[in-house]
């Protein structure tokens, strides 16, 4: 199995000063650059993302870095070369979305099937796995309650994050950036709502989608429409894997100490 790492983002939240976040001289650096995936917790991030993608069986993962991150590229290429999994690189020439991102690696996928999620988040190993053994596209749908539960994540931010509709095991619609009329249609479903992080199974159907995705206001190629766009009009079908449990994410500075005491008894092995 594959797996794409979507590492090109620009980290402005990252880089904000924040008075009330705890980070050591060396985290604090590496976050003014905004290079989220290389803040050290003993290892760098991005080292327990690879790891956890090993441990998932994945083989090859690809990050996607922008053209100025040579910082990720020399650490992977000869300061610390995994040896559970072979790092492959594609440029993103601008931070022009995920979908975008996406599509920069379409060489290395090619046609086989393969992972992407976010370099900014740590998602549980037992996910991976559920995606790698899935026999077709597929998502997990985390439960809003758990996430709450188990995550560094505030309910306001898990707010803001995209919602999912299924029917029968499979995915019928997507909503990035929900607003609150939205937010309250779910809600009034009853019971737990189910909200994507950005982790995926693909195969090379994707990429037809991402191309035939228009901007979004905000000016990006953002992937949940491209997986809109894939469902409505390409008829793929996306398996929908319920999931309760936590997702540690490190997109603001003062998501560092918490994920730092939670990787404590973490050892990465990539």
């Amino acid at each position: 199995m594959k797996a794409v790492v979507l590492a090109r983002g620009k980290g402005t939240r990252m880089q904000r000063a924040d008075a009330t976040a705890s980070a050591d001289s060396v985290q604090a650096t590496v976050a003014d650059s905004g290079i989220k995936g290389m803040i050290p917790f003993r290892r760098p991030f991005l080292d327990y993302v690879l790891s956890a993608l090993a441990d998932a069986g994945c083989s090859d993962v690809c990050l996607v870095i922008g053209p100025e991150h040579d910082v990720i590229r020399d650490y992977y290429e000869r300061a610390s070369v995994p040896e559970r999994v072979r790092v492959h690189f594609a440029v993103q020439a601008e931070a022009r979305g995920t979908a975008d991102a996406v599509l920069s690696a379409r060489a290395f996928a090619g046609g086989d099937p393969f992972l992407t999620l976010n370099s900014d988040n740590y998602y549980p190993v037992e996910v991976l796995r559920a995606l790698t053994a899935l026999d077709g596209p597929g998502l997990p749908a985390f439960s809003r309650n758990a996430l709450v539960a188990g995550s560094n994540i505030d309910p306001e931010r898990i707010r803001s994050y995209a919602l999912l509709e299924s029917v029968d095991g499979y995915l019928t619609d997507i909503i990035e950036k929900p607003d609150e009329n939205t937010f309250a249609r779910f809600e009034r479903g009853g019971g737990d709502v189910a909200v994507s992080m950005n982790c995926w199974r693909f195969d090379a159907s994707i990429f037809d989608a991402c191309l035939s995705t228009p901007p979004s206001p905000r000016g990006e190629i953002e992937l949940p429409n491209a997986v809109r766009y894939a469902i409505r009009h390409l008829g793929i079908r996306f398996r929908t894997v319920p999931v309760e449990a936590g997702v540690l994410d490190l997109s603001q500075r003062q998501d560092i100490a918490e994920v730092e005491r939670r990787l404590d008894h973490v050892d990465p092995h990539p």
